[in-house]
């Protein structure tokens, strides 16, 4: 279990502790599957390890400021689905705080990251 969120059932409720930090997530295991998966696929533009690292970073730079802005329960929902599969992106957590709120992306820049919903740009 990721030692940010510890779950402890009490009876019928489920009382979650959340960090107040960003998640530590080892993106470089996820670009490199990403980057093996767009070569093996034969994407015509497949991102680089470099630029997956690139938006990974950018959007945990990102995440540093606002991260305890958001309600625990949506720290710990998006957390999970950031992780999930064993894929674990900063760029999909960004995202789904953003689409929480319905915030949209506070920079001029296209992050994909290792995300699993690449666009096909």
């Amino acid at each position: 279990m990721h030692p940010a969120i510890l779950g402890i059932a009490l009876g019928t409720q489920l009382t979650m502790l959340v960090s107040d930090q960003v998640p530590k997530l080892n993106v470089e295991a996820t670009c490199k599957a990403s980057e093996a998966a767009n070569k093996a696929m034969g994407l015509a533009l497949p991102q680089n390890f470099e630029k997956c690292m690139s938006d990974e970073n950018s959007a945990q730079q990102q995440l540093g400021p606002i991260w305890s802005s958001y309600p625990a329960t949506i720290r710990a929902q998006c957390e999970g689905e950031a992780t999930a599969a064993g894929n674990p992106s900063y760029v999909d957590l960004l995202v789904c705080l953003q689409m929480t709120d319905g915030t949209s992306p506070n920079s001029g820049t296209s992050l994909k990251g290792a995300s699993r919903k690449k666009s096909p740009n």
